[in-house]
């Protein structure tokens, strides 16, 4: 039955999400919460690990998901249902956008779908900086603890190094180091 909910959950994901990994989380974290599958701390945290590792964010977070409830096949179903539907379209459309990409209904879903893509992206970004930066509950207390300001500098240096056009391979390893000696030297 959890194979069947994976791959269904993921397939919805995959079939109704449009603008790649990022504007995936939202609903990633939707029905991973829903469902009560994962924490959204431990959502988070496999966030970061995905980021960093090699193949696209939403199938890393797909397999993540299935292999923490149901081992390999879980992964295995979970991978396929966020992958399929965006195979398929793309098999379907390849072989005839050449064709309509001139057509003015087209060109008006296109101008359509990219502020929705942006507004997905937005949405991650304040779902997942409220949950880095203020944790499970938010409260004011969060201001004196010294994590506020350890990540508050890391999501600053790296955005500085961001628009300094730096590698992101560089960034992530700052952070990832950065990371390790605040939790070294403050216990976090």
């Amino acid at each position: 039955m959890i194979y069947l909910k994976l791959l269904l959950s993921f397939l919805k994901i995959g079939a109704f999400t449009f603008g790649g990994g990022y504007a995936m989380i939202v609903l990633i974290q939707e029905e991973v919460l829903r469902h009560g599958w994962l924490t959204n701390e431990e959502l988070i945290n496999f966030i970061a690990v995905s980021e960093s590792t090699p193949g696209p964010l939403a199938a890393n977070m797909a397999t993540y998901v299935g292999m923490e409830l149901a081992g390999i096949p879980g992964a295995a179903c979970a991978t396929l249902g966020v992958i399929l539907p965006s195979f398929l379209i793309i098999l379907a459309i390849a072989g005839i956008f050449e064709q309509f990409k001139r057509n003015r209904v087209v060109k008006g879903c296109m101008r359509g779908l990219k502020p929705a893509v942006i507004g997905f992206i937005g949405a991650t970004v304040l779902s997942v900086g409220k949950t880095v930066f203020f944790g499970t509950n938010p409260s004011f207390a969060v201001f004196g603890e010294v994590q506020f300001y350890v990540s508050l500098l890391i999501f600053g240096l790296s955005l500085w190094l961001a628009f300094c056009k730096k590698h992101p391979i560089l960034l992530i390893c700052l952070a990832a180091g950065m990371g390790i000696l605040c939790g070294y030297c403050f216990g976090f």
